[in-house]
């Protein structure tokens, strides 16, 4: 069965699995203690250590590891963020952030901060004179990512630093997404990566703090890793990750350039095969091996679940699953369509009959929801006069297939008003009126409650 998720967790990588066999028998005692049990604990953690730290790009007195990569990015914000507290509490992030960080923000505003978003573009990119503009004197802590993790979008980490550098606030780089294919360019003063991102254990992160960067780790101090990550090192775990981070260095040139070459075809052949899909992210400034689309008139949830029982395993950042009823913020915050969505990440190893495996059972798995919620055929229909379309109470994607329904049924120049009080149709429907050359005029309160949603038919 193919895996096609490997932006949430990849699988265990071979040499991951053999020096975490290996550590277990030579890495269970306590690196603290002074005996050979302890000793021989100690120069594994320290060796690993070493090995993390060359494959980040920084001393090893530098870094420390964390249960996981969340807990790596919310100990890098409080730290800096209170090391900093003199400076001020403003503290910038991207709106396409982890949700990690947002998490973070919102602690942070609790206490009393403040957190300013900047937005990005339609392929998810920050902009860097706006993330500038955004650093004022009282910013204490900037967070920007190095890739995102839903659209693959790999952001101007290089420009964003140098910025920083100038206004004097050091900068966090989320590197969990790209670690594995690379370095982060230079010029961060915090990054947080996570192990299972890369083909390591789950339960292992990893936080580097430049040294000058002013630091105030947050909570109970602890005498273990430098008192910024407290309890009993997972030494198993981090052998098995600074292990499998170093293999995945070593095959990464080879491996991107295979699967960006997979990537590039599902992402030509995806909108040929299916009519209605808008393919998200970046073209070229991405990660190699993930690729993100959306699909008009289609439930997210019933698309992951039938390609499940097809075999294939993809995850989605739509607005319809069953965690959630709320748009995907880094779409909202692109603007993109979210109904429908489709995340495909691939693990090293990927073959290219996976791939076109894939695009054979893709195009059948959309059509046969799309009958099932009644989507709109290509047909002609009689113009008639200016429709009202009642969605209230309807989820996603029915408001969209509603508008599609009747949009033929008015004249060129008319309207349709769409009622809805689904979030997702704020950016379903603008998008869907992109994408089938339809004027999307506003949104203004709905008498009967939600929102009125009003396209002009323009062919």
């Amino acid at each position: 069965m193919p895996y096609f998720d490997a932006a949430s967790a990849a699988p265990l990588h071979p040499v991951a699995r053999q020096a975490l066999q290996a550590a277990l028998d030579e890495g269970w005692a306590d690196p603290a203690r002074l005996y050979r049990e302890g000793r021989r604990a100690r120069l594994l953690l320290d060796a690993a250590r070493e090995t993390a730290a060359e494959a980040v790009g920084c001393r090893p007195d530098e870094l420390v590891f964390t249960p996981s990569g969340t807990r790596a990015v919310h100990s890098g914000i409080a730290g800096a963020l209170a090391g900093r507290r003199r400076v001020g509490s403003r503290l910038v992030v991207s709106a396409v952030e982890h949700s990690s960080v947002l998490h973070a923000g919102e602690v942070h505003e609790a206490a009393g901060g403040s957190v300013a978003q900047v937005p990005v573009d339609r392929y998810g990119t920050v902009d860097a004179a706006a993330f500038a503009a955004s650093l004022t004197p009282d910013t204490a802590l900037a967070c920007l990512q190095s890739a995102n993790h839903e659209v693959g979008t790999e952001q101007p980490v290089a420009e964003v630093a140098a910025a920083c550098r100038e206004a004097g606030v050091p900068l966090l780089v989320d590197a969990a997404q790209s670690l594995g294919w690379g370095r982060v360019a230079e010029g961060w003063s915090l990054l947080a990566g996570s192990a299972h991102k890369w083909g390591g254990p789950a339960g292992v992160g990893l936080l580097a703090v430049r040294k000058g960067v002013r630091f105030a780790a947050q909570g109970p101090a602890d005498e273990r890793e430098s008192g910024r990550a407290p309890g009993f090192e997972n030494i198993p775990g981090i052998v098995a990750a600074a292990a499998s981070l170093r293999a995945v260095r070593d095959e990464a040139a080879a491996e991107s350039a295979r699967l960006r070459a997979l990537v590039d075809r599902i992402r030509t052949r995806v909108p040929q095969l299916v009519p209605d899909v808008e393919v998200v992210g970046d073209p070229v400034r991405r990660l190699p091996h993930l690729v993100t689309f959306s699909c008009l008139y289609v439930d997210g949830e019933t698309v992951l679940s039938e390609l499940d029982r097809a075999g294939f395993s993809v995850s989605s950042g739509s607005s319809c699953t069953s965690s959630t009823l709320t748009p995907s913020h880094v779409l909202r915050a692109m603007g993109v369509l979210s109904e429908g969505n489709v995340r495909v990440s691939l693990p090293t190893g990927t073959t290219e009959a996976h791939v076109d495996r894939f695009l054979e059972v893709l195009p059948g798995v959309v059509a046969g929801i799309r009958e099932q919620l009644g989507a709109p055929a290509a047909e002609v229909r009689p113009a008639e006069d200016t429709l009202v379309v009642d969605a209230l109470g309807r989820r996603c994607p029915i408001p969209v297939i509603e508008l599609a329904k009747v949009i033929g049924d008015v004249p060129v120049g008319a309207t349709v008003t769409v009622l809805a009080d689904d979030e997702a149709a704020r950016l379903d429907i603008p998008a869907w009126c992109e994408m089938r050359g339809q004027e999307y005029v506003g949104e203004q309160p709905s008498p009967k409650g939600g929102r009125a949603y009003v396209v002009r038919r323009v062919s």
